[in-house]
């Protein structure tokens, strides 16, 4: 892989091009773009000039820029988020119509919670959570979780990375490893007041094919004091389901492996039979694409 003179991969300064734009900033300028990456405004310019090309940013009219729709391309393509999204919906949604808040699905990433899919209602408590969004792994019922059964060394990391005091409630450093021994016992997550004091995150784990720790089912509502223990019930069947589809998925014969490439196109795609039928017809061609 191709270094530049100070040791860095031309790759990763790519990145660090990419992770300046968030849900929150998602159109920058190319000055916002080097003062987020941390570039020289020369190389910034060169690297976004190539990431245009490839049609991993956009150019606006206003002259600001955009992460590309090329981007949302390779992502639909793997199963790891964007399938995980599919067979999750159905058990988020029977989750949320019961709770009337918010309901999230999340992922590990490095020292956060990536969450991929949120339903919420208007009316619902504050929860700054966003799809595509990250949020710090201990303040959060869903990272919480995914900690507590992630290996050693990353709490290590997290410890010693720390995270933002949001509130009077936020944990902190010395309390984690022994709020995590909890989440492991009980097999659940509660968050009272870390990041908004009116809001409570409670979280479950939910398993993959082969036993481990997958992602992170959750919903946040009202810290009101009352028990968690009817959330937790229902996230509880919701996270049973979506590992049974992920089971059906992912070991479509029992064995540990999909055998032909399709059994688990049909667990990850929600389309009509004869589409999945035909999906299935085209063997190794190419899909056509397109209306």
């Amino acid at each position: 892989m191709a270094r530049g003179s100070d040791g860095e991969s031309v790759l990763h300064k790519h990145l660090r091009v990419l992770d300046a734009f968030d849900a929150l900033r998602p159109f920058l300028t190319l000055t916002e773009i080097a003062d987020a990456a941390g570039l020289a405004l020369s190389t910034a310019h060169r690297l976004v000039a190539e990431l245009e090309r490839e049609g991993l940013l956009e150019r606006m009219p206003d002259r600001t820029y955009r992460l590309g729709v090329r981007l949302w391309e390779f992502a639909s393509r793997t199963p790891g988020a964007l399938g995980l999204r599919e067979l999750a919906r159905p058990w988020l949604g029977a989750v949320h119509a019961r709770v009337r808040q918010h309901t999230q699905l999340g992922v590990l990433s490095g020292r956060d919670v990536l969450f991929i899919e949120r339903m919420s209602t208007r009316d619902a408590v504050l929860n700054l959570t966003l799809i595509g969004g990250r949020t710090p792994l201990p303040v959060s019922s869903s990272g919480l979780v995914l900690l507590a059964h992630a290996a050693p060394t990353l709490v290590d990391e997290v410890i010693a990375a720390g995270w933002p005091a949001y509130t009077p409630h936020t944990i902190r450093p010395g309390a984690l490893r022994d709020k995590l021994r909890h989440v492991r016992a009980d097999g659940f997550a509660v968050s009272d007041g870390q990041i908004h004091a009116e809001s409570r995150g409670i979280a479950v784990p939910v398993f993959g094919p082969h036993g481990a720790v997958y992602a992170a089912v959750g919903v946040v509502i009202a810290n009101d004091g009352t028990s968690p223990q009817p959330a937790v019930e229902l996230l509880t069947v919701a996270a049973a389901g979506i590992t049974r589809a992920l089971e059906e998925a992912y070991l479509p014969d029992g064995g540990g492996a999909v055998r032909d490439g399709v059994g688990g196109l049909r667990a990850l795609v929600s389309s009509s039979q004869r589409s999945l039928d035909y999906f299935a017809s085209l063997d190794a061609a190419p899909w056509p694409t397109g209306g």
